[in-house]
């Protein structure tokens, strides 16, 4: 069961940083970049349904806070559904 742990928590860092990388790389990077392009297909998709949620603040955008504070909440969540089946 250890494992599942580490593996859940392992997955949710690193989806994390890359929406870290995200947010950085696109205040400096082309947005026809392929490493933009790239990290674009994986976030965007996730960003998109939280955008039409949070209302318009501007020019700053929460989507990515948001997504931030949901990882971890279904990461809390998967790991205690993980210890319930120990």
């Amino acid at each position: 069961m250890q494992i599942f742990i580490q593996v859940i928590h392992y997955l949710v860092l690193i989806f994390s940083w890359v929406l870290i990388a995200y947010v950085v790389i696109s205040y400096f990077m082309d947005p026809y970049h392929p490493i933009r392009l790239t990290l674009s297909r994986i976030i965007e998709p996730l960003l998109t349904p939280i955008r039409r949620i949070l209302p318009r603040t501007g020019t700053i955008d929460f989507s990515p806070f948001v997504l931030l504070i949901l990882l971890q909440v279904v990461e809390f969540i998967l790991i205690r559904i993980v210890y319930t089946f120990r």
